[in-house]
Protein backbone atom coordinates (compact mmCIF):
# COMPACT_ATOMS: atom_id res chain seq x y z
CA UNK A 1 0.00 0.00 0.00
CA UNK A 2 1.55 3.47 -0.92
CA UNK A 3 1.10 5.74 1.79
CA UNK A 4 2.77 8.86 -0.09
CA UNK A 5 5.61 8.75 1.91
CA UNK A 6 7.56 7.84 -1.05
CA UNK A 7 6.85 10.70 -3.20
CA UNK A 8 7.34 13.20 -0.70
CA UNK A 9 10.92 11.54 -0.42
CA UNK A 10 11.29 11.98 -4.00
CA UNK A 11 10.44 15.74 -4.04
CA UNK A 12 12.53 16.90 -1.20
CA UNK A 13 15.12 15.18 -3.41
CA UNK A 14 14.30 16.69 -6.42
CA UNK A 15 14.26 20.03 -4.39
CA UNK A 16 17.43 19.60 -3.19
CA UNK A 17 18.79 19.24 -6.42
CA UNK A 18 17.91 21.72 -8.22
CA UNK A 19 18.86 24.02 -5.07
CA UNK A 20 22.25 22.79 -5.54
CA UNK A 21 21.77 23.56 -9.13
CA UNK A 22 20.87 26.98 -8.28
CA UNK A 23 23.64 27.53 -5.61
CA UNK A 24 26.13 25.74 -9.01
CA UNK A 25 24.80 28.42 -11.01
CA UNK A 26 25.06 31.13 -8.83
CA UNK A 27 28.95 30.21 -8.04
CA UNK A 28 29.29 30.22 -11.55
CA UNK A 29 28.14 33.53 -12.68
CA UNK A 30 30.12 34.75 -9.40
CA UNK A 31 33.45 33.51 -10.90
CA UNK A 32 32.34 35.02 -14.64
CA UNK A 33 31.89 38.01 -13.05
CA UNK A 34 35.11 38.03 -10.89
CA UNK A 35 37.12 36.56 -13.67
CA UNK A 36 35.39 39.78 -15.97
CA UNK A 37 36.53 42.29 -13.68
CA UNK A 38 40.09 41.04 -13.06
CA UNK A 39 40.02 40.99 -17.16
CA UNK A 40 38.73 44.86 -17.63
CA UNK A 41 41.27 47.11 -18.04
CA UNK A 42 41.06 50.22 -14.87
CA UNK A 43 39.28 53.49 -16.22
CA UNK A 44 40.36 56.50 -14.95
CA UNK A 45 37.35 58.13 -12.65
CA UNK A 46 37.89 61.79 -13.84
CA UNK A 47 35.38 63.59 -15.53
CA UNK A 48 34.95 63.64 -19.02
CA UNK A 49 36.37 66.73 -20.04
CA UNK A 50 39.68 66.42 -17.96
CA UNK A 51 39.79 63.07 -19.45
CA UNK A 52 39.92 65.37 -22.79
CA UNK A 53 42.92 66.77 -22.53
CA UNK A 54 46.18 65.20 -21.55
CA UNK A 55 47.57 68.12 -19.56
CA UNK A 56 44.48 68.64 -17.39
CA UNK A 57 44.17 64.91 -16.54
CA UNK A 58 47.98 64.43 -16.11
CA UNK A 59 47.34 67.13 -13.28
CA UNK A 60 44.23 65.46 -12.03
CA UNK A 61 46.35 62.43 -11.39
CA UNK A 62 49.15 64.32 -9.35
CA UNK A 63 46.33 65.71 -7.31
CA UNK A 64 44.59 62.33 -6.58
CA UNK A 65 48.29 60.93 -5.82
CA UNK A 66 49.05 63.62 -3.93
CA UNK A 67 45.61 63.38 -1.67
CA UNK A 68 46.13 59.78 -1.51
CA UNK A 69 49.42 60.20 -0.23
CA UNK A 70 48.15 62.78 2.59
CA UNK A 71 45.80 60.52 3.69
CA UNK A 72 47.83 57.51 4.19
CA UNK A 73 50.48 59.57 5.64
CA UNK A 74 47.80 60.90 8.41
CA UNK A 75 47.03 56.70 8.56
CA UNK A 76 50.68 55.91 9.26
CA UNK A 77 50.40 58.57 12.18
CA UNK A 78 47.60 57.64 13.30
CA UNK A 79 49.20 53.83 14.13
CA UNK A 80 50.77 55.38 16.76
CA UNK A 81 48.74 58.59 17.43
CA UNK A 82 45.12 58.67 18.74
CA UNK A 83 42.83 57.39 15.94
CA UNK A 84 41.59 55.36 13.21
CA UNK A 85 45.34 54.74 11.33
CA UNK A 86 43.99 51.39 8.74
CA UNK A 87 40.90 52.81 8.38
CA UNK A 88 43.01 56.00 6.90
CA UNK A 89 45.27 53.88 4.81
CA UNK A 90 42.62 51.98 3.51
CA UNK A 91 40.93 55.14 2.15
CA UNK A 92 43.74 56.55 1.20
CA UNK A 93 44.68 53.29 -1.15
CA UNK A 94 40.67 53.37 -1.82
CA UNK A 95 41.00 57.29 -3.35
CA UNK A 96 44.46 55.84 -5.58
CA UNK A 97 42.17 53.39 -6.71
CA UNK A 98 39.87 55.86 -8.64
CA UNK A 99 43.08 56.63 -10.78
CA UNK A 100 45.76 53.89 -11.02
CA UNK A 101 45.67 50.06 -11.95
CA UNK A 102 47.88 49.07 -9.44
CA UNK A 103 45.98 50.75 -6.35
CA UNK A 104 43.07 48.96 -7.55
CA UNK A 105 44.63 45.59 -7.45
CA UNK A 106 46.56 46.04 -4.36
CA UNK A 107 42.83 47.46 -2.93
CA UNK A 108 41.26 44.33 -4.11
CA UNK A 109 43.85 41.71 -2.79
CA UNK A 110 43.56 43.61 0.72
CA UNK A 111 40.50 43.15 0.83
CA UNK A 112 40.33 39.97 0.17
CA UNK A 113 42.59 39.10 2.52
CA UNK A 114 40.85 41.13 5.38
CA UNK A 115 37.78 38.96 4.43
CA UNK A 116 39.61 35.81 4.61
CA UNK A 117 41.06 36.77 8.57
CA UNK A 118 38.02 38.08 9.80
CA UNK A 119 36.80 34.81 8.53
CA UNK A 120 39.74 33.15 10.08
CA UNK A 121 39.06 34.82 13.36
CA UNK A 122 35.26 33.94 13.69
CA UNK A 123 36.50 30.26 13.51
CA UNK A 124 35.48 28.66 16.96
CA UNK A 125 39.14 26.58 17.08
CA UNK A 126 41.18 29.99 17.04
CA UNK A 127 38.61 32.66 19.06
CA UNK A 128 38.75 29.60 21.81
CA UNK A 129 42.48 29.61 21.46
CA UNK A 130 42.95 33.54 21.46
CA UNK A 131 40.47 33.70 25.04
CA UNK A 132 43.04 31.25 26.59
CA UNK A 133 46.15 32.78 25.68
CA UNK A 134 44.43 36.21 26.89
CA UNK A 135 43.34 34.74 30.11
CA UNK A 136 46.61 33.30 30.21
CA UNK A 137 48.19 36.37 29.84
CA UNK A 138 46.28 38.70 31.96
CA UNK A 139 46.91 35.58 34.94
CA UNK A 140 50.52 36.26 34.27
CA UNK A 141 49.86 39.93 34.44
CA UNK A 142 48.16 40.05 37.64
CA UNK A 143 50.26 37.72 39.53
CA UNK A 144 53.24 39.96 38.56
CA UNK A 145 51.49 42.86 39.41
CA UNK A 146 50.05 41.56 42.96
CA UNK A 147 53.87 40.47 43.81
CA UNK A 148 54.82 43.84 42.80
CA UNK A 149 52.22 45.03 45.25
CA UNK A 150 53.03 42.96 47.93
CA UNK A 151 57.24 43.44 47.91
CA UNK A 152 57.36 47.21 47.28
CA UNK A 153 53.63 48.63 48.01
CA UNK A 154 51.99 51.44 46.13
CA UNK A 155 55.38 52.99 44.79
CA UNK A 156 56.54 53.54 41.42
CA UNK A 157 59.64 51.96 40.06
CA UNK A 158 61.97 54.73 40.15
CA UNK A 159 61.33 56.28 43.15
CA UNK A 160 62.38 53.21 45.12
CA UNK A 161 64.82 53.36 47.16
CA UNK A 162 67.76 51.05 48.25
CA UNK A 163 66.00 48.03 49.59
Amino acid sequence: MNTGSDRGTNESAADESAARATEATEGAEAAQAAEDAAQTPHVSKAPAFIKARRSLHLSWQVGVFVVGLAVIAAGVAMLVLPGPGWVAIFAGLAIWATEFAWAHLVLRWTKRKVTEAAQKALDPKVRRRNIILTSVGLVIAGALIGFYLWKYGLVLPWNLKDQ
